[in-house]
């Protein structure tokens, strides 16, 4: 991606239509498009599952569930009753599964080993982990200070920290959600209380910027372009110049029956393909969850390739992160 020493803010109609809740029945169609968990084999994790006493990564492989692992939904923090979420799942090539949980981040072994832990300290949350490659990674903590970490597993070791500006000091949680370092060596950051995705060098020196309405992920894909979700309900792929190259909304999923809420991780397959995770915990509630879909799979000319609504045996939850494993090495862009 080509980006210039000043800061590229494109100008783009934020607002996403105003969104009615449907009725129950409406919220997806029947039957669903693809082979539901026999699609493809993946990892699967999400937040807010505030009807459970338990946040639980799942593995699915050949339709099934072959592996899980939970932790506590409500525990104490700073002396206080809060609540754990799961919100950035990755399955290791040696078979150990990293994951945050909102006051830290975790890697454990198919036996439910802890491999490495990493506590936040107080006043500060975790909702990004990436795996760089090795025992390399790049944990986003918010907090006054926000920090980008590059932390060795291995040695347990913080090599560097990165102070990223926010737009709420004091409003902890709203301030990131996920961060990725780019095969440039840059990092891309949603700033979702700036209303912002700023690609930074690595002095922490803004690059590239782009206006988006609550910002929840974004990823550069290998054409240069930009993938970016946003909590209001849509994706956009955007060039170097802001513009929107393709996009699907709220209006595109109803068009095609399907109520969409928080488009939290969002990733572009081999096949051109684009995969969404539709969180709906924040907005609907729990009665009708069953309703909805967690996850689409949708063409390059917005077709619904693959709708997964998988809320018994095993029940996966509302949808935050989802690795698909099936994909060529290297081709996942996530």
């Amino acid at each position: 991606m080509r980006t210039t020493p000043a800061i590229l803010l494109a100008v783009m109609a934020l607002s996403a239509p105003a969104h009615a809740q449907p009725a129950e029945s409406a919220l997806s169609p029947e039957p669903l498009p693809g082979k539901g968990l026999s699609e493809h084999s993946f990892l699967y994790c999400g937040e807010y599952e505030h009807n459970a006493d338990q946040q639980t990564v799942h593995l699915i492989r050949g339709g099934k569930e072959v592996w899980s692992h939970a932790v506590k939904f409500r525990v104490v923090r700073d002396e206080k009753p809060d609540i754990q979420e799961l919100g950035d799942c990755t399955l290791l090539p040696n078979g150990h599964v990293l994951f945050t949980t909102r006051f830290g981040a975790m890697e454990v072994t198919p036996d439910k080993t802890v491999a490495w832990q990493y506590i936040a300290p107080s006043g500060t949350e975790v909702h990004s982990l990436q795996a760089l490659g090795g025992d390399r990674v790049l944990l986003t903590q918010n907090g006054n200070p926000a920090k980008l970490l590059l932390i060795d597993r291995k040695r347990n070791v913080v090599e560097r920290s990165l102070i990223v500006p926010v737009g709420k000091p004091e409003s902890v949680h709203g301030q990131l959600r996920r961060a990725r370092m780019t095969a440039a060596g840059t990092f891309l950051v949603a700033h979702m209380d700036m209303n912002q995705v700023v690609e930074y060098d690595d002095a922490m020196k803004p690059l590239w910027a782009l206006g988006v309405e609550s910002p929840w992920h974004a990823v550069r894909l290998k054409n240069g372009n930009t993938l970016v979700s946003s909590n209001k309900g849509f994706v956009r792929e955007v060039d170097g110049m802001g513009r929107v190259v393709w996009s699907f909304t709220r209006a595109d999923a109803a068009q095609a029956g399907y109520d969409l809420r928080n488009v939290q991780e969002v990733s572009r397959l081999a096949n051109g393909n684009t995969v969404l995770a539709n969180w709906v915990a924040g907005s609907l509630k729990p009665a009708q969850w069953p309703g909805t879909v967690q996850v689409l799979e949708i063409t390059p000319d917005k077709k619904i390739a693959w709708a997964l609504r998988e809320w018994d045996s095993p029940n996966l939850g509302p949808a935050t992160s989802i690795q698909l494993l099936d994909q060529p090495a290297g081709e996942l862009q996530r």
